[in-house]
């Protein structure tokens, strides 16, 4: 069963990244997910077009901003201020089992779309909201984004920024809190669907950037919480101190390569005869840990030099069935043509709007060694028309909710 989502539908009233990426996860994994957006403005996020200093899109239909948390989905443009859109937002909730959303309670109860507005429509509907602090508290009100509830208030960016620097350190890619809390928003609504199938009773769920950000810093907030204080400032180096067969190290052609060996000496005879240094291979001098703790920047020196020696590539292919642990650093054009990522399926292939052919990260997940099959993100309001026949709107009916501007 590698669509075990078949069958569920979900309706999601939500715009940006956050709550749409657990949209696009569960519709990776089969589900049906309508999208309602703003009948005139569409998601907001379709308006962006520059992300942390690059452009959002790529000159035609296919904008990865809207891509990747949106594939798979089909779009209705509803007018949820109009009266006369009612209607059809309550044929949504009749036959959805899931209605998720990140909009503000402000907003949910000036459109009617609370926690009780909801069920009175459909009592065993699950009930999911993406908000930036949480459901309680003094700001269960206020809105944010992942830069600000994920990446500066829970510990990320303090986590990366070094003593002394002259800035506060920047999240590595656009969305990035944002889609791993998609990704546990689509958790959180697979174990209430398996609950509700097993207990008959349905769940309200709730998952703050705030709360996925501690999660993902939790180790530094463990430990600042069980020894009384904050944590002092740590300066990073190449290797971890006392272990050079971990941390960076840079090639000839300035790109880098790193090490986590967290027993060197278990790996010592191999990487050195690996690197090409038969002198260090067998070295009584460095035959137990003490010994390497105690001549570690010597060795670090060493490794360092023999590592820029070569290239990346070069160094990629001599270690290749090398035991000890060990990774380059990629970027983003690497990471999408990754041998691993490929060989299972996580790199996917799709038709954009133009019927040319573009590529996706799938979702993390895999079910059955199963390819994932994914479509492309819907153009707005792109199946209106096609959703409301679905549910019993005749033509009549359609030029009266367009009339109104009930619908786009």
């Amino acid at each position: 069963m590698h669509r075990p989502m078949e069958g569920v539908r979900i309706l999601e009233v939500a715009q940006f990244t956050f709550v749409p990426a657990a949209g696009a996860i569960l519709a990776d994994w089969g589900a049906d997910i309508i999208k309602v957006e703003h009948a005139e403005t569409g998601d907001a996020q379709r308006g962006l077009v520059r992300v942390l200093g690059l452009d959002a899109g790529v000159g035609s239909s296919f904008a990865p901003i809207m891509e990747g948390p949106n594939r798979g989905k089909r779009s209705i443009g509803i007018a949820l201020d109009k009266p006369e859109a009612r209607p059809v937002l309550e044929e949504l909730v009749k036959r959805s089992d899931v209605f998720l959303t990140n909009y503000l309670p402000a907003a949910r109860r000036k459109l009617g779309l609370t926690l009780e507005d909801i069920r009175a429509i459909n009592p065993d509907i699950i009930f999911v909201t993406g908000s930036g602090f949480g459901t309680e508290g003094p700001d269960s009100e206020n809105g944010a984004y992942d830069a600000t509830a994920f990446w500066a208030r829970a510990g990320s960016a303090d986590g990366t920024t070094g003593p002394g620097a002259t800035s506060v350190s920047q999240m590595p890619a656009g969305a990035y809190g944002d889609n791993i809390g998609g990704m546990t928003i689509a958790g959180g609504i697979a174990a209430a669907l398996f609950g509700r199938e097993r207990t008959g009773q349905t769940t309200e769920i709730d998952v703050s950037l705030l709360a996925v950000g501690a999660w993902a810093t939790q180790f530094s907030v463990n430990l600042a919480l069980a020894t009384g204080g904050p944590l002092p400032k740590v300066e990073r180096t190449t290797a971890a101190p006392g272990n050079p067969l971990t941390g960076n190290y840079k090639t000839s052609d300035e790109r880098w390569i790193q090490l986590s060996m967290l027993q060197p000496t278990k790996y010592w005879d191999e990487f050195f005869g690996v690197l090409d240094r038969s002198d260090l291979v067998g070295e009584p001098r460095f035959d137990t840990m003490d010994k390497v703790v105690a001549a570690h920047e010597e060795i670090k020196l060493e490794i360092a030099k023999t590592i820029a020696s070569r290239t990346l590539e070069e160094w990629k292919s001599a270690f290749k069935g090398m035991t000890g642990q060990w990774a380059p650093v990629q970027d983003a054009w690497d990471l999408g043509h990754d041998e691993a990522l490929e060989a299972n399926g996580r790199i996917v292939e799709l038709t954009d709007a133009d019927g040319r052919q573009q590529k996706l990260v799938a979702n993390p997940v895999k079910f059955d060694r199963a390819p994932v099959e994914l479509t492309r993100a819907p153009q707005f309001a792109e199946h209106t028309d096609d959703i409301c026949r679905e549910l019993g709107f005749d033509d009549e009916g359609l030029i009266g909710l367009k009339i109104a501007g009930a619908i786009t």
